[in-house]
Parts: C-alpha cells; sequence; structure tokens
C-alpha cells in the first residue's frame, strides 16, 4: 500500500525546512523559502514527480523543483538548499 504524500515546516537551529515525504515513502528535505516572493511557504507546496525525479511545485509561482537537488527545473539559475534525510526508529531526522 502506498503512503500519503505530504509537506511539513520545522524550525531547526534557526533554520526553516521544508521536509516532503513522498507516495513511496522517501524523505527529503529542502529550504522553506521561496527564491522568487522570500515568503516561507515551500511545504504547501505539491509534490509529484518527473520521470524518475521526485519533485514539487511551491504554491505562489508554481515553479517545479527537483526534491534531491533543489533544482528549479524551470529555471535553471535557481536551487534551493538541500539537506540529507533519514528515517531512524519511525523518526525523521535532517542533517543540516
Amino acid at each position: 500500500m502506498a503512503s500519503t504524500a505530504w509537506g511539513e515546516a520545522a524550525l531547526m537551529a534557526g533554520h526553516q525546512v521544508a521536509v516532503f515525504r513522498t507516495a513511496s515513502g522517501e524523505v527529503f528535505a529542502v529550504g522553506h523559502e521561496d527564491p522568487a516572493t522570500a515568503a516561507h511557504v515551500m511545504a504547501r507546496g505539491i509534490t509529484s514527480s518527473r520521470g524518475m525525479r521526485h519533485t514539487f511545485a511551491p504554491p505562489l509561482h508554481k515553479e517545479v523543483y527537483d526534491l534531491a537537488t533543489g533544482q528549479c527545473l524551470g529555471t535553471p539559475g535557481i536551487r534551493l538548499p538541500t539537506f540529507g534525510t533519514r528515517i531512524v526508529g519511525g523518526y525523521i531526522e535532517v542533517e543540516l
């Protein structure tokens, strides 16, 4: 059975991070600030995929970002910070 995809904002050591779980259960973390507007809204994005890439589109400008690399697929010069993640004992750990 596939799990539900979601995004959630977290404050970690003073950094706002958007944490995403894909429908396949993989977990990614990127910077929560939208580079186009400086609004902290990235966790409210819609998860999807393009080919083998897990992606998401934030709610304001609908640019599509690769969750693994933070690269904006529509504007090559824009990239979000990304953070390593893992699941340990049912908890998500994010490496800042």
